[in-house]
């Protein structure tokens, strides 16, 4: 069974990839754990993803929250803002498929929009917290 974590990282990259909404804004589906060096803003990373245990007594489940960031060089945070609400409108409460998982939920947390530190890049944070739960329950 694949892992809960990468089951909905997946699931996520696959949504974001295939949106023509979001692949317009960035200039083609530029989503990366690891962007390419030199690669032209702007783009998606996807960041920490820290997991809990959900389960229950009687049912498994993981608790996920997890970030993703935005990056431009655009001259306003009006790209990273549209850009985050473009993500907003693609995962929040959105039913993902995953593989091997069923996806309880899937909600939108958190957004800070800032100025890195190189004072010219436009820095996104989006954090989301999603519930998954194996599709079938390992008896005991």
């Amino acid at each position: 069974m694949t892992a809960a974590s990468w089951d909905l990282q997946r699931s996520i990259y696959q949504t974001l990839s295939s949106a023509p909404a979001l692949t317009a804004l960035l200039g083609g589906a530029r989503i990366y754990s690891n962007p390419p060096q030199g690669e032209a803003l702007p783009y998606i990373t996807l960041g920490q993803t820290v997991n809990l245990d959900w389960s229950t007594g009687t049912e498994d489940g993981t608790e996920h929250s997890l970030t993703l960031h935005v990056w431009s060089r655009a001259d306003s945070a009006e790209q990273v803002h549209e850009i985050i609400g473009t993500l907003k409108t693609l995962l929040h409460d959105q039913p993902l498929t995953l593989q091997d998982h069923a996806l309880v939920n899937l909600r939108h947390e958190f957004t800070e929009a800032r100025i890195d530190p190189d004072g010219e890049t436009m820095h996104g944070i989006v954090r989301y917290r999603a519930v998954t739960e194996p599709l079938q329950q390992v008896a005991a």
